[in-house]
């Protein structure tokens, strides 16, 4: 042990995570939902890893799937996906030959999405375990603490009456 380290043991100054203090931010709700992200995602990666895709990425699929011929711009508003971004990610899919594009005749700004043969099946093959995870997030959680916090974000989020 070096000797800063035994004259900030000897001061007090915490050297352990679970010591730190965190005063009013630790009150944040943006501080708190970052870090809950961060966690989330961890499990995410620890669970499925093996199926080289981030949770958002299958999010995208799962919500065309369920609505098909939606339109991308709507779609990158509710999943809060910069328009750039959801451009290059439907790109990517497309050059997997998960997702079809189509531009109608009477609207040639608009994009409509659909899932291809080969999206559909990787949604209905995958959706089970993806979905799956959902109760790995709130395992810290009784049923129902997570069922509130749910609640608190969907509202939150101005979702409470979707489903």
């Amino acid at each position: 042990m070096t000797a800063t380290a035994t004259q900030d043991q000897a001061a007090g100054v915490p050297d352990e995570v679970g010591s730190l203090e965190l005063g009013q931010i630790g009150q944040s709700l943006g501080f708190l939902l970052r870090l809950s992200q961060i966690e989330i995602f961890e499990m995410f990666y620890r669970a499925l890893s093996r199926y080289d895709m981030k949770p958002g990425e299958f999010s995208i699929l799962y919500v065309i799937h369920l609505n098909p011929g939606v339109r991308q711009g709507a779609l990158a508003e509710r999943l809060m996906i910069k328009r750039a971004h959801m451009t290059k990610l439907i790109r990517l899919y497309e050059g997997r030959g998960l997702v079809a594009r189509t531009i109608p005749e009477d609207n040639r700004r608009t994009v409509h999405l659909h899932l291809t043969d080969e999206g559909e099946r990787f949604v209905s093959e995958n959706a089970r375990v993806f979905l799956g995870y959902i109760h790995q997030e709130t395992d810290r959680l009784t049923p129902a603490e997570a069922d509130e916090l749910t609640r608190l974000l969907r509202k939150f989020l101005g979702l409470e009456g979707t489903p």
